[in-house]
């Protein structure tokens, strides 16, 4: 059974990915610098990704015997660098992601994706502030 999150990513759907979202989930990856906590930040920093990563794809699903530990391998391109990865979600009592860790090799595109990203940060940063302040959030790309 694919799990909706793979779902919502696939169809780019930002709103769907929003939704499954638990209001006090933990965001960390090795590219960030500290977790990231809350729907706000993390919806922001999911939507900046979509906007980094090219020739994105699921490649594989895992799901532990309990139903709330699933780990879905990607595989994508920053640049010209391609990105094997991970993406590792809990969800709580409710079915919503309380903490999506992300994982990426190779250490170069690691690097590129770190690159990538802080240049965007003020952008996510502020999509994030505009949600937690009841402005809405951006959907998209």
């Amino acid at each position: 059974m694919t799990h909706p999150f793979r779902t919502a990513v696939e169809a780019d759907d930002h709103d769907a990915i929003h939704a499954l979202l638990a209001e006090d989930v933990v965001f960390t990856s090795p590219v960030a610098f500290r977790p990231y906590r809350g729907r706000a930040i993390t919806a922001a920093i999911v939507r900046g990704v979509s906007r980094v990563f090219e020739d994105f794809r699921y490649v594989r699903e895992f799901s532990g015997a309990d139903g709330r530990d699933h780990a879905l391998v990607f595989e994508a391109r920053v640049g010209d660098l391609a990105v094997n990865g991970c993406d590792l979600l809990h969800t709580d009592g409710e079915g919503r992601i309380d903490e999506l860790v992300v994982m990426v090799r190779p250490l170069s595109a690691a690097t590129a994706l770190a690159e990538a990203m802080g240049a965007q940060f003020d952008r996510i940063a502020g999509e994030a502030r505009e949600e937690e302040e009841g402005r809405g959030r951006p959907s998209g790309r």
